[in-house]
C-alpha cells in the first residue's frame, strides 16, 4: 500500500467502479430514443409517481453519480488532513462503492420502470437507508481526523479525541438502526417509511448531540 494517497493507485483500485460508470452512460445513450416524452421522476409514500420530467432529464443521476465519485477520489488531495486518509483507506474505498453502487441501483430501477417494466420501487426506496446506514455504520468507527467525511460538527472538528468518540458510538448507532429499518422494510410500506423516517432522524441527531457533550465535559 502506498504510503500517501495516490489518485492514479486508486483508479486502478476502482476499476470496476469506473466500469459500472461507462456502463451506465452506454445504456442511458443507448435507450434514450425508447424513453416517453416524460419520464417519472419521483415516487410517493406509497410507491406512486407524483412527479415526471421531461427525457433529457435521463441524464441527471448519471452525471450525479459521475461527479460524486471523482469528487471523493480527488477530495483527499485537498484536504489539510490528506495524510489521515491512509489510515482509513479501506473504509473510504467502501463509503465510495456504496454510493456508486446504491445510485446505480435506483438509477437503472427508475429506467426500467420509465421503459415500462414492473419495478416496484417502492420496496427498492425501502431498502436504500436501511443498506446506507449499515454499510457506513460498520466502517464509521475507522474514520479518521478529516474534513470531509464522516461527522462534521464544530466539535469533532476541534478536538481529535471527540472525533474519534463520537464515530465509535455513531456507528454502532448507525448500525444498529440501519438493522432495525432493514427489518421494518418488510412490513407495511406506509408504517416502515415513517419509522425509517424516525431512525434517519435520531442516527443524525444523537452523534450531534453526543459530540457537544464530550467536548463540553472535557473542557470542564
Amino acid at each position: 500500500m502506498n504510503e500517501n494517497y495516490n489518485v492514479k493507485y486508486e483508479i486502478k483500485k476502482d476499476w470496476w467502479l469506473i466500469g459500472i460508470i461507462i456502463l451506465i452512460w452506454i445504456f442511458t445513450f443507448a435507450v434514450f430514443h425508447r424513453l416517453p416524452d416524460k419520464i417519472p421522476m419521483h415516487w410517493n409514500i406509497s410507491g406512486q409517481v407524483d412527479s415526471f420530467g421531461c427525457k433529457r432529464d435521463i441524464f441527471v443521476l448519471p452525471s450525479i453519480i459521475t461527479i460524486i465519485y471523482f469528487a471523493m477520489l480527488c477530495t483527499p488531495k485537498i484536504d489539510p488532513k490528506k495524510v489521515n486518509y491512509m489510515k482509513f483507506i479501506g473504509a473510504y474505498r467502501l463509503i465510495r462503492a456504496v454510493l456508486v453502487i446504491i445510485f446505480s441501483a435506483l438509477y437503472f430501477s427508475a429506467t426500467f420502470f420509465a421503459l415500462g417494466y414492473n419495478i416496484d420501487m417502492n420496496r427498492i426506496g425501502s431498502l436504500i437507508i436501511p443498506v446506507i446506514l449499515i454499510a457506513f455504520g460498520s466502517v464509521m468507527g475507522r474514520l479518521r481526523y478529516n474534513y470531509f467525511v464522516g461527522i462534521r460538527t464544530p466539535w469533532t472538528l476541534s478536538d481529535e479525541e471527540v472525533w474519534d468518540k463520537t464515530h465509535q458510538m455513531g456507528g454502532k448507532l448507525w448500525l444498529i438502526t440501519g438493522i432495525i429499518a432493514l427489518f421494518a422494510s418488510f412490513f407495511n410500506a406506509t408504517w416502515a417509511a415513517v419509522l425509517m423516517f424516525v431512525l434517519l432522524i435520531i442516527a443524525i441527531i444523537v452523534p450531534v448531540l453526543y459530540s457537544y457533550i464530550i467536548f463540553k465535559n472535557k473542557g470542564k
